[in-house]
């Protein structure tokens, strides 16, 4: 049958009835009689704090109720009033009767009455249309609700938020509802998420290509692990990355972060973090910035670069991509922090003169790794060392020897890049630590990666245009009614048209 859409049609509210209800007037009414209260009694702070708390809390109601008039009268209360069909995502929808609801707002929760409507396909869920018009989701809640405890749940425990709920908001949720709550907002900006992160990443290279120094802009990327508590396998190990934009004064512009939960080869951070830069590589049209890998020597890490970065090909013209890996400065001085203290023993003035020094020569010398390796080799000859000392002192010589073309570090410098991973590293104490890694905290992988989708969009600063996207990508349901069909002619007007020529 053809149908045509139709505009859904509203409760018919006399104004007698508005004004009768009016909250606004009850507000007024109320707040007369809370100063009143407070005028007859004596001023003292303690009067003074029940006077604000009291007009706070009728300024809430008066809100609550507002928002329950408005949202009860946007569908018709007969039910032959309502269409008797709608049209979502491909599927049509028959009406079934009216129901009653209990809606979380940010004043509260409001008694919401909508139409059911029930899929066409026997066994498959309905739904009501007038949430989905509203943005309700499958909690039960506002939009300006979710993302308010979306917000609070980036920094605060499961326990922290619900009481904030019923403190703030009167709401008494259970931790099922707040993880429903929660895998529901993150699931509806995640479409959103890659582009806006590819944008934010163009707009800090436009400005670093605009910016005023002698150094090329530069494009950093870097990973690390961390261990975490799961609920079953003890710690296991976790995985973030960033990708950060400098200028031409090394001053970095922002930051974009990305985590995954643990996970057998790190491979969904990978693919993530790949995606990312073909796609910023590809839309950038300025010159192509200094590509910089900045980590330490882990082994996810050095597969990354061996597999993915060496090879990478810029992905508009296919030329060959130069990433400088630059090992991380400061976890290289570690290692000479742990050869002074097995040259002139754990915290004597001697092992932290040396270590000044010879943090000095790596960062401002040419060759400076090779420099430090032969003066330690030459302390070496005429100190006396443990077993264990000495077992210290082999394994962070071996490593400065191993990865010295890797420490380049004044040659680094002249070219504009940075010298250290601190913003991988700050990554791993601010999107997993910070929350992850709370007294007593254990972590399922789904929930976990719930909060840390969440914990990353906050950080990479592209919360707000994220949420607004996924409010106006946000498809409506339909309202359909039957097309009149042409009435018949009968057998005689139909001979009559063909034989003046008329018929179709």
């Amino acid at each position: 049958m053809v149908v045509k859409h139709t505009q859904w049609p509203v409760a018919a509210t006399s104004a007698a009835a508005m004004a009768a209800s009016d909250p606004v007037d009850a507000f007024r009414t109320r707040t007369d009689q809370i100063v009143e209260r407070f005028r007859a009694v004596p001023l003292t702070p303690q009067r003074f704090l029940e006077l604000e708390n009291d007009l706070h809390a009728a300024a809430t109601e008066a809100c609550r109720c507002l928002l329950e008039r408005e949202a009860n009268r946007l569908e018709a209360d007969e039910r032959r009033e309502m269409p008797n069909k709608v049209r979502y995502r491909k599927v049509t929808y028959r009406i079934n009767k009216q129901t009653p609801a209990r809606i979380a707002t940010r004043f509260g929760t409001i008694a919401l009455r909508s139409f059911y409507y029930l899929n066409e396909e026997d066994g498959e869920p309905g739904l009501h249309p007038l949430w989905l018009r509203l943005g309700i989701g499958a909690a039960a809640a506002t939009p300006a609700l979710l993302e308010r405890v979306a917000r609070m749940s980036v920094e605060h425990t499961q326990a922290e938020v619900r009481a904030w709920l019923l403190r703030e908001h009167g709401l008494k949720w259970s931790n099922d509802r707040l993880r429903s709550a929660l895998a529901g907002f993150r699931q509806a900006l995640l479409p959103f998420v890659a582009e806006l992160q590819t944008a934010r990443l163009l707009l800090w290279l436009q400005q670093a290509e605009q910016s005023r120094g002698r150094h090329r802009p530069v494009l950093a990327t870097g990973r690390d692990g961390i261990m975490i508590p799961m609920r079953q396998g003890g710690y296991r190990e976790a995985s973030t990355a960033t990708l950060s934009v400098y200028d031409r004064r090394r001053r970095r512009l922002g930051t974009i972060y990305l985590g995954q939960m643990p996970e057998a080869k790190q491979a969904t951070l990978t693919n993530a973090l790949s995606a990312l830069l073909k796609a910023t590589l590809t839309a950038w049209q300025g010159p192509v910035p200094r590509l910089a890998y900045i980590t330490d020597k882990g082994s996810a890490p050095d597969e990354y670069y061996r597999r993915v970065l060496k090879k990478m090909k810029h992905p508009r013209d296919g030329r060959p991509l130069h990433w400088e890996w630059v090992l991380d400065f400061y976890h290289v001085c570690t290692y000479i922090g742990k050869m002074a203290d097995a040259l002139f023993g754990p915290e004597t003035p001697a092992a932290a003169q040396w270590f000044t020094k010879m943090r000095r020569w790596l960062r401002d010398r040419p060759q400076g790794a090779a420099q430090v390796s032969r003066s330690a080799m030459q302390h070496l000859e005429r100190r006396r060392m443990s077993k264990a000392q000495k077992a210290e002192f082999w394994k962070a010589y071996r490593y400065l020897r191993r990865h010295r073309r890797l420490m380049d570090y004044p040659g680094y410098r002249r070219r504009g890049l940075p010298l250290g991973s601190g913003v991988t590293e700050a990554a791993c104490k601010t999107v997993f630590t910070q929350r992850f890694k709370r007294s007593g905290m254990r972590w399922h992988g789904e929930t976990g990666q719930v909060i840390l989708d969440v914990r990353t969009i906050h950080l990479s600063g592209i919360w707000d245009e994220a949420f607004a996207a996924d409010l106006a990508a946000r498809e409506m349901p339909l309202p359909l009614l039957p097309a009149r069909r042409p009435a018949r002619k009968g057998r005689h007007a139909a001979d009559r048209d063909r034989a003046f020529g008329l018929a179709a």
